[in-house]
């Protein structure tokens, strides 16, 4: 199986230091919605990690958030895309939560729910907590420039290894490049 794990805001939409609060509020970075299409015509099943401590700071309700990922799934969608499932953790960071990137919880889950070894698995992400999640939960963690990813970049302590891409584009045209 071909799967691939991708953090929302910052890799698929335009992040929001106060929260993507409303369907209104998504809007996705230019290419993203195409690169997930070209990913699911090539037979890629592509899955979303994100953290939403929105929904504990009661800054938005569950049916909000569900609006929020109804729209990127039509919008993904009509793009000839599909986002398989939406994993997310609801919690604040004071909860002490698992779900919670950077801890691995949410990457255990979809090793269970689709019951494979994540070894290999790429993890795009934009920030580092994406990236320490992605590894420690076994993934292989991918640095997008888009959302925090600059900052992210120019900060280091990345994990070993960790490859660099402009944007998603260009992390789904890596992956699609026939083997020389």
């Amino acid at each position: 199986m071909k799967l691939i794990i991708l953090d929302r805001d910052g890799v698929i939409n335009f992040g929001s230091e106060q929260f993507i609060k409303s369907p209104e509020e998504w809007k996705p970075i230019p290419g993203s919605l195409e690169a997930i299409a070209r990913l699911t015509r090539e037979g890629w099943r592509v899955v979303v990690a994100t953290n939403q401590s929105g929904l504990a700071r009661g800054l938005f309700e569950m049916a909000t958030l569900n609006a929020i990922h109804a729209k990127m799934h039509r919008a993904v969608a009509a793009a000839g895309g599909r986002i398989e499932a939406v994993f997310f953790c609801p919690h604040a960071a004071e909860m002490d939560c698992d779900c919670r990137k950077p801890r691995p919880g949410l990457f255990a889950e979809i090793a269970e729910r689709y019951a494979v070894n994540l070894a290999g698995v790429p993890a795009v992400g934009d920030s580092l907590r994406d990236l320490l999640a992605a590894a420690a939960g076994g993934a292989a963690p991918v640095l997008v420039k888009t959302g925090k990813g600059e900052k992210t970049l120019a900060a280091g302590g990345l994990p070993p290894g960790t490859p660099v891409f402009e944007n998603l584009a260009d992390v789904v045209d890596h992956l699609l490049e026939p083997a020389a």
